[in-house]
Formats: structure tokens, C-alpha cells, sequence
């Protein structure tokens, strides 16, 4: 009996090495953040992302902005209490989030592209790029 035991326990714990590893083998979870909104939103969404690296360092985070949602990326802008996006923007780009800006935007709103935030990448359209992610990457979709 003791060695039936001692057989079931081992097993369990191969068991729970084998599933621990397949967790760790599993890919990042990718999330989508869409901005469109402006700076309210912006800085709604940089406390969302805080918040979900510091609950999953791993997962991969693109925000994809066009329209008013590309205002915080721009030289200068700052959240409704004067405080410079700047500083958030490089540390979250350095945790591996990608800045994802609208070109129809910049072109329709007549912005130089010099403007937009060294760390942040300019797209052909943003929408077109937020499908793009869900549909061909596999990207789940956040709007904050």
C-alpha cells in the first residue's frame, strides 16, 4: 500500500513539473489597446497598462492610435493635471510596449511626423493596423 502510494504521488508530481512547464512554454497573451479619444483616455490607458504589465510582465502590448488618440504622443503633451506624457511613454516603450501612430491622421490634421514621440512608429492607418493585429496576429482587442 505504501508503495501504491508513494507511485500516485510521484505521478502527481510529474504531473504538476509537466503542466508547469507547458504554462512557461505558452506564448505571451498580445493585447491591442485602441486610442481614439484624447488625452483623457491616454491617460486612462497608461494606468491600464501599468497595471496589466505589473499583473503580466509578459504580455505583449501595442497601442494603436489615431484620431485625438494620437494628441499624447505628440511633443509637449501633457494629462489633465499639466504632468508630461513623456516620461510614462519611455518607460512603458522600455518594458517592450510598442506606440503605434496614424499617418491618415498626422496628414488629415496637418501634423509634421517629426512632432510624434521618438519611441512611437508610424502606420498607414490605424484602423487598418488594429484589424490587421486581431485578424492576422491573433491581438485581443482593449479600448480603455
Amino acid at each position: 500500500m505504501c508503495k501504491l502510494l508513494a507511485f500516485f504521488k510521484s505521478l502527481c508530481v510529474v504531473a504538476v513539473l509537466a503542466t508547469s512547464a507547458q504554462a512557461q512554454a505558452q506564448e505571451a497573451i498580445k493585447v491591442v489597446y485602441h486610442m481614439s479619444e484624447g488625452i483623457p483616455q491616454a491617460s486612462r490607458a497608461v494606468n491600464n497598462i501599468r497595471n496589466h504589465l505589473a499583473a503580466d510582465p509578459t504580455a505583449k502590448i501595442v497601442v494603436v492610435t489615431h484620431g485625438l488618440g494620437i494628441d499624447f504622443l505628440l511633443d509637449g503633451a501633457t494629462n489633465q493635471m499639466d504632468q508630461s506624457f513623456a516620461g510614462a511613454i519611455g518607460d512603458l516603450a522600455a518594458k517592450g510596449v510598442e506606440f503605434l501612430v496614424c499617418n491618415n491622421t498626422l496628414v488629415a490634421r496637418k501634423i509634421d511626423p517629426a512632432k510624434v514621440a521618438m519611441e512611437a512608429k508610424i502606420v498607414p492607418s490605424g484602423v487598418a493596423e488594429v484589424a490587421r493585429l486581431q485578424a492576422r496576429e491573433g491581438f485581443v482587442y482593449l479600448r480603455p
